[in-house]
């Protein structure tokens, strides 16, 4: 059966001539346009995505001029296959399972947004705005709970290092949900903070784990309620005000990392919105529409945003106020919102296809309902990794996510690249399996 041309708008986010070709030819490339495919007609589609035809007539002509497409005067345009358009898979060692760096290619065009903001009043004024009330206003109509205080950071994981420092004390160790956003742990150490973990079920931290947490003397809670790293949950409501209790019968604060922002595919939920002056949250936008935004967004507790601003040098730095209002007309845009609404269905399209294809390879896999990675089991995280290392697939093991030891040695592999081939997938969990039972040599040369 033929895609349809709402089928087709549903995949497709882009309403330029240019980018309407460039998410089609990915289609095609991934096999959900295959060869011989009949496209719908150039004036469905323009009706189904709200473009004009002509826009539509110069996507298909770009296609043509591809190779992708052909076009009959009674046969209509059908797919001729990605064999001479398409880019061939490059190997494992292009593919980032490491980072869990986002597939730039589902990210919104950036030129538009740019030449919104150096339009902008106030650009290149003296002085330093550390957060425009362009961007406050489109993160006060996100965030889950009345903020008193905001500013902004050069993308999440200078957010999440600013709002770290903002809730550590001295000689008070930090409670960390496990598994912790790759490289956290390693962030606590370097800082000299000992963090103690706090294990997940499916509805979230365990509030036991957190209580003993709190009565060993932890001076913060550290948590990811959308679960983008997770092994099996996402924070669900009645979890959350059982967990906003217990850190309210202590002197500790909260810290939220939301790192997928809106590419998050679950309800991310906060325990702010019952302790606002002991929370501090950091939504990253990075991954959604491009790391050289360099703009996340921290709000939350004035005492907490406060010391998160004289954490970055001293206070007297801020984020650029082009980039601020680039990432504001960003959010704002329709057109940029239907690309990140499809990026969002891709990448858990991604997570879904690896847990399937890696549990009929029989390994042991998980991952959460808002997971950008998935967990495997291996008997010996370490070997596997560097068996793994010399066929080109750079996998992180276990214990540089998790605080207590676990029965079984894990490797987290992101599938925000993953290729969304079934036989590739099917390939990657082969080597994976046999890493896994010491069947997959070392290679040296």
């Amino acid at each position: 059966m033929n895609i349809t041309a709402d089928a087709m708008a549903a995949q497709v986010g882009g309403r330029t001539a240019s980018t309407i070709a460039d998410e089609i030819t990915a289609l095609i490339e991934v096999g959900v346009l295959p060869q011989g495919e009949r496209l719908p007609t150039i004036r469905s589609v323009a009706t189904s995505l709200g473009v004009s035809v002509g826009t539509v007539a110069e996507a298909w002509s770009a296609l043509r001029s591809r190779g992708l497409v052909e076009t009959r005067r009674r046969g209509g345009t059908t797919v001729v296959g990605a064999t001479t358009g398409a880019r061939p898979f490059a190997g494992w060692s292009n593919v980032d399972f490491l980072l869990s760096s986002p597939d730039v290619s589902l990210q919104p065009p950036l030129e538009a947004a740019f030449a919104h903001a150096v339009r902008q009043p106030g650009v290149n004024a003296w002085g330093r705005e550390h957060m425009i009330r362009e961007l406050r206003d489109v993160a006060i109509a996100r965030w889950p709970f009345p903020a008193e205080a905001w500013t902004s950071a050069g993308g999440g994981t200078e957010g999440l290092w600013l709002a770290t420092k903002a809730v550590i004390e001295p000689g008070r160790p930090i409670a960390v949900e496990e598994p912790a956003a790759p490289g956290y742990l390693a962030t606590l150490a370097e800082l000299g903070v000992r963090a103690i973990g706090v294990p997940v079920d499916d509805d979230g931290p365990s509030p036991d784990a957190l209580r003993a947490a709190l009565a060993e003397g932890a001076a913060a809670f550290v948590h990811q309620p959308g679960g983008p790293y997770s092994t099996r949950h996402v924070l669900g409501e009645g979890r959350a005000e059982e967990l906003a209790g217990l850190v309210e019968d202590s002197d500790a604060v909260v810290l939220e990392d939301d790192s997928l922002g809106p590419l998050s595919p679950v309800l991310v939920r906060t325990v702010g919105d019952r302790l606002p002056s002991r929370t501090i949250r950091v939504l990253s936008f990075c991954r959604a529409y491009g790391l050289d935004l360099r703009t996340s967004v921290v709000g939350g507790a004035q005492r907490l945003v406060e010391r998160a601003i004289a954490a970055r040098s001293a206070g007297v730095a801020s984020n650029s106020r082009i980039l601020q209002h680039a990432l504001a007309a960003l959010v704002r845009d329709p057109d940029a919102e239907r690309v990140v609404d499809a990026a969002r269905a891709r990448y858990s399209a991604r997570t879904e296809l690896a847990v399937r294809v890696f549990a009929e390879a029989g390994l042991a896999v998980h991952a959460g309902p808002g997971s950008h990675v998935i967990w495997v089991e291996v008997i010996d995280e370490g070997a596997a990794a560097l068996a793994l290392a010399g066929r080109g697939v750079i996998v992180d093991v276990g214990r540089t996510s998790f605080v207590t030891r676990q029965e079984t040695g894990l490797l987290r592999l992101s599938t925000a690249q993953l290729p969304e081939d079934p036989a590739l997938v099917a390939e990657l969990a082969s080597l994976v399996s046999r890493a896994s039972h010491g069947d997959l040599r070392v290679a040296f040369d």
